[in-house]
């Protein structure tokens, strides 16, 4: 059984700094592409970022510059690092896994969902 366990979410305020992790198992994580999702309020979830099996980073460009994808294969963990938070960065942030396959900026592509985060960026 597959399980992805976000945290680090919380209330911070603008321009400081959170880093999410999301710890998998039940899947093969070094050969699984990790995503990054996020959904505000009354909106559609989007892409953040996400990281490849075989090393490439991908970004929102809304997000570009700001947070930083990484992962740990030992730990089974992939992390989100957030800078320079802005309010309109508020949202759940979900993480997902996409196994065996590269990157992919669709949600679709990703069976795998964890219960996700919230993180509110106060003005």
């Amino acid at each position: 059984q597959v399980q992805l366990v976000e945290s680090g979410g919380r209330l911070v305020q603008a321009g400081g700094s959170l880093r999410l992790s999301c710890a998998a198992s039940g899947v093969v994580f070094r050969v699984s592409t990790m995503g990054w999702f996020r959904q505000a309020p009354e909106k559609e979830r989007e892409f953040v970022a996400d990281s490849s099996w075989n090393g490439g980073t991908y970004y929102a460009d809304s997000v570009s510059g700001r947070l930083t994808i990484s992962r740990d294969d030992a730990k089974s963990t992939v992390y989100l690092q957030m800078n320079s938070l802005k309010p309109e960065d508020t949202a759940v942030y979900y993480c997902a896994a996409r196994p065996g396959r590269g990157h992919s900026q669709t949600q679709n592509d990703y069976p795998y969902w964890g219960q996700g985060t919230q993180v509110t960026v106060s003005s």
